[in-house]
């Protein structure tokens, strides 16, 4: 029981660090609007059959507007931030690369699309974690559509361009 009341007390600590209800107000929002960012992108993945799908993409966007988030609101200046940013690009870098396949008797290379879905799912969190709506709601449509309607233009291995 002792550590429940350690929890409680460094959940009072933090809650009385914020400067008012308006700053946990807009962290909330920041942080549904990079849940509802990656959903899109990772609902549309699900549905073609693909292995990061909405739960994967949710999560980048989350993970990614927590990391901007947390620094904000422990008072970092914003002209830091720029070194979060470049850490969760970077970070982002070890997971596509875990998503990439080179299948050797195909001679392919798959899961390059999901890399970049999920790297543009984490900037689009950042976006939402600099409260940068338009911004997020831009690229979430922008990748929407490269991801649903572009891939129609696609010319499959093998084939013509019309």
């Amino acid at each position: 029981m002792e550590w429940w009341q350690s929890l409680c007390a460094a959940a009072g600590k933090e809650a009385g660090s914020l400067a008012d209800a308006a700053e946990l107000v807009q962290g909330v929002q920041r942080l549904l609007a990079a849940a509802a960012a990656g959903a899109v992108i990772g609902w549309q993945r699900q549905r073609a059959g693909k292995s990061a799908g909405l739960r994967t993409h949710m999560l980048m966007a989350l993970g990614a507007a927590l990391l901007i988030l947390a620094p904000l609101s422990a008072g970092v200046p914003l002209e830091n931030i720029s070194r979060v940013i470049q850490g969760v690009a970077e970070g982002l870098g070890f997971i596509g690369g875990g998503v990439i396949l080179k299948l050797t008797q195909q001679e392919r290379v798959r899961g390059l699309t999901t890399a970049a879905g999920l790297w543009m799912t984490a900037a689009l969190g950042v976006s939402a974690g600099l409260g940068r709506y338009l911004l997020a709601l831009i690229g979430t449509l922008a990748a929407w559509f490269v991801l649903s309607v572009v891939r129609y233009f696609e010319v499959a291995e093998g084939e013509k361009a019309p």
